[in-house]
């Protein structure tokens, strides 16, 4: 799975924040069962590298997994080392970006503010991430694309909901961060399943 047949395909990004390494590739497996192409393990959940490697390992082709909450150039190599494809950051740091795209992965950093936005996609962002977006309503979104370059994927994190997805993308939003809404840890297969359906669903609803 590349990044732009993700694109083109399903843009949605599930962050599996507090996911266990013993129970990673069933949750991996169910989310593709769900036509989810892109898996997110935070930094700051428990093993992730050991998590993003059965990851791998499990789903094969069938998604692109990478690492979020990745603050430093320490830390992209080891995501790098444990066969993660994506650099996912909740900050702009043209230091993390361009160590990412040294080494071969796919850079989203964070960005509130315009001097943010156009920060990552000098340092070679491919894509952006609009965090929080709680913070940064359709309208405000509506209003940067305004004058960002058309073709760099923005991708709204935070509070997304199905519901929510609709006015985000008719202000030029290109896909989305999800989180609690599909996975929690302790939650049942059964239920990520049909969370994350709901929110394909919604996608495909153009």
């Amino acid at each position: 799975m590349t990044w732009n047949e993700i694109l083109e395909r399903l843009p949605l990004v599930a962050i599996l924040r507090g996911v266990q390494p013993d129970e990673a590739a069933a949750v991996a497996g169910t989310l593709c069962d769900a036509g989810i192409l892109c898996l997110e393990v935070p930094l700051n959940s428990p093993s992730p590298l050991d998590s993003i490697t059965r990851m791998r390992a499990a789903v094969g082709t069938r998604a692109l997994v990478g690492a979020g909450t990745v603050l430093t150039v320490a830390d992209v190599g080891r995501v790098a080392d444990a066969g993660g494809q994506l650099v996912v950051a909740p900050n702009c740091d043209v230091d993390v970006i361009a160590a990412a795209k040294r080494a071969g992965l796919i850079a989203l950093p964070a960005f509130l503010t315009p001097s943010e936005a156009f920060r990552a996609i000098a340092a070679g962002a491919d894509a952006l991430k609009l965090f929080p977006a709680e913070a940064a309503a359709p309208n405000v979104l509506k209003a940067m694309k305004a004058v960002l370059p058309r073709d760099v994927p923005v991708f709204p994190v935070g509070g997304i909901e199905p519901e929510t997805m609709a006015g985000y993308r008719r202000a030029g939003a290109a896909g989305f961060g999800i989180g609690s809404s599909i996975y929690a840890p302790g939650r049942a297969l059964a239920d990520i399943r049909i969370r994350a359906a709901a929110f394909v669903e919604a996608w495909q609803q153009r």
